[in-house]
């Protein structure tokens, strides 16, 4: 028998339908993903479940005495209480049943006796006359410090409270809502494990697709009302889609063609309508229902970035880096390239620095040491910063505006409500207050106001929280056709794979090294983030460059350095068209399906490249500058 079944369920919010005439069934041992775009319904399928929401029609039927517990998407809360009073929560329907137990012990009567002896059972069945030894055991299964404060704890250590609040219960169905949103790797690995681990069935929500890739077992889409059920990996949910679509697509126009000919034929003179069949006239009446009842396929995302001219083509240059907070040391002698089309994405957990280090690279904080230089007609689009400047009393269209009807794009006016439905806000919603939106509605709409700006190097710190799948599968198209410079912090691994060519991570030796590729292709060097709190190591170096300068200064460079740096310019260029071509190679859907021995040598050869590429560039740079100092000396007559 299924744990769970909801059978003909239907339910509206007013005259928004959520469900239409849907069956659903989870057994034991699955872990189900449910997804589906913001708002179609992911969370009250997991509130019908639990009993929080009932369903306007239908039925939702769960297994006699099934234990049921859900780690929600809200962190615990009330941050005086101890870790082992928020974890005893768990237990609470336990208690109530002991309390009630020990109630009716105190009792007379057949009645009190008999249901005493039914309660006696139950508790014995859940295995629940030692609810203080059950806290303690997931207290220590999890490692987690009894009697430290809520308050004290970070948001990783927190949601691992919530989860242990939800085991301690030894459920059969454990629910979890976007479990990942806001935790570094280092949490999000650790949870992957302990689900793995967990013998009871799971129904969860994600759009970490990696997380789901590693957890579920069959995955689940909410499309227009309906439960449409994928068995298997992401990849194959995917593939399983599109047919799915086209499918549609294809049924729909046979329908379509068979309409218009009935109408045709209802439509002849007067001499045929006094022959015609009624029985085809009724029928034509049924097709014409279906078609007024047929659920046109959902607006899909549309997403466009507004770029600007090139830039110069060194991006940032950021030379021995020192810097840190209450006297806590985040970066130490960090030196760092940027160069025009990179495409880099910073790995590392919570606290490490990422941020720090990206508003250094900006210009927005002065690091303790160090120095950084910004190259030529740079236009800079940062997400982080516009998430701190949201007015939540202006409506979307307002906001993405500038108060203005119509935002410029590719040299053309466009309506701001249109621009909008891009993003997945329907006209109402674009005239919503910003202070009524959720998450992810907040999130698309900075990526809508920043993307009208012309930019060449955007910068996109977490970028991703709160997506829905789809809109993160169109997010990725468009970062992968933008010409400008891009700067990623995200623990979204899968994000991480598709849109950047080379990360910096945050290790745990403290040094801050740079890779080739994504994230699995930092993995798969063998490396190990660091963790917050850990002491560094005594420096942390990223690709650092000779800055050795002559004591005094020279007026012009040697005819030698001239032709070293004419040379310079063809070389780099060249190995940029290399690195690019072994990028496009790299980035072919099907290059990590060939052996390792085809694939190890080509991945040898970006890096090889890119060292080289980096070493030149370094060399440009210094003869270069050195230039640019004698040209002013010469100017200023010295």
């Amino acid at each position: 028998m299924a744990l769970v079944r909801l059978n003909q369920v239907s339910l509206a919010y007013g005259d928004v339908p959520i469900f239409r005439d849907v069956d659903f069934a989870i057994e034991a041992g699955e872990r189900v993903c449910l997804i589906g775009r913001n708002g179609a319904g992911k969370t009250t399928l997991l509130r019908l479940v639990t009993g929080a929401a009932q369903p306007d029609a239908g039925e939702v039927a769960l297994q006699r005495d099934i234990v049921v517990a859900e780690l929600a998407q809200e962190l615990p809360a009330d941050e005086g209480r101890t870790v082992r009073e928020v974890v005893a929560e768990g237990l609470a329907p336990l208690q109530a049943l002991l309390t009630r137990f020990e109630a009716l012990s105190h009792q007379d009567g057949a009645a009190p006796a008999a249901e005493a002896e039914a309660l006696q059972q139950r508790i014995e069945r859940l295995d629940g006359w030692r609810p203080e030894q059950r806290v303690a055991a997931i207290l220590s299964e999890l490692a987690l410090p009894a009697e430290r404060r809520l308050g004290e704890l970070s948001g990783g250590w927190r949601r691992r409270v919530g989860l242990a609040r939800a085991l301690v219960a030894r459920p059969d169905l454990l629910l979890l809502d976007e479990p990942t949103n806001h935790l570094d790797i280092a949490s999000i690995e650790w949870l992957e494990a302990r689900v793995q681990r967990f013998t009871g069935a799971v129904l969860f929500i994600s759009h970490d697709r990696a997380f789901l890739d590693r957890i579920a077992t069959r995955i689940v889409e909410i499309d227009r009302g309906r439960l449409i059920s994928f068995p298997g990996d992401y990849l194959a949910f995917l593939e399983r889609r599109e047919q799915l679509a086209a499918d549609e697509q294809a049924q729909n126009a046979l329908f379509d063609k068979k309409l218009a000919a009935e109408e045709a034929w209802i439509r002849q003179g007067i001499k045929a309508r006094r022959t015609r069949n009624e029985g085809r006239v009724r029928a034509l009446l049924r097709l014409r229902e279906q078609r007024a009842a047929r659920l046109a396929p959902t607006r899909r995302a549309r997403i466009a970035i507004e770029q600007a001219e090139r830039s110069g083509r060194k991006v940032i240059e950021a030379r021995h880096l020192t810097h840190g907070f209450g006297g806590r040391p985040l970066l130490d002698d960090v030196s760092v390239r940027i160069l025009r089309g990179d495409r880099v994405g910073l790995i590392g957990n919570n606290g490490v620095g990422k941020t720090t280090l990206l508003r250094i690279l900006l210009g927005e904080i002065t690091p303790q040491a160090g120095s950084v230089k910004h190259g030529t007609g740079l236009e800079i689009g940062y997400f982080g910063q516009l998430r701190e400047t949201l007015d939540p009393e202006k409506t979307v269209a307002q906001v993405v505006g500038d108060g203005y009807d119509f935002v410029r794009l590719a040299g053309r006016d466009v309506h701001v409500i249109g621009y909008l439905q891009g993003f997945l806000f329907s006209p109402r919603r674009a005239m919503t207050p910003v202070k009524a939106l959720s998450g992810g509605e907040r999130n698309r709409v900075i990526l809508a106001r920043l993307f009208t700006r012309a930019t060449n190097l955007l910068v996109l710190d977490e970028p991703t929280n709160d997506l829905d799948v789809e809109t993160l599968e169109v997010l990725e198209d468009q970062l992968r056709a933008y010409d400008g410079t891009l700067l990623v912090v995200s623990h979204d691994r899968m994000f991480m794979d598709e849109v950047v060519t080379s990360t910096l991570a945050f290790e745990t030796d403290g040094v801050v090294r740079r890779y080739p590729g994504g994230y699995s292709d930092w993995l798969a060097q063998g490396g190990e983030l660091a963790v917050a709190g850990e002491p560094p190591a005594p420096r942390t170096t990223i690709n650092a460059t000779s800055a050795a300068r002559t004591a005094t200064p020279r007026p012009k460079l040697s005819y030698r350095e001239q032709r070293e740096l004419s040379g310079l310019e063809q070389r780099i260029a060249a190995l940029e068209a290399e690195t690019a071509a072994l990028e496009r190679q790299i980035a072919a859907p099907d290059f990590y399906a060939q052996p390792w021995e085809t694939t190890a040598p080509v991945l040898e050869a970006l890096r090889a490249r890119q060292a080289e590429h980096e070493q030149a560039t370094g060399r440009w740079i210094e003869l270069d500058d050195l230039r640019r100092a004698a040209t002013r000396r010469e100017g200023a007559g010295e």
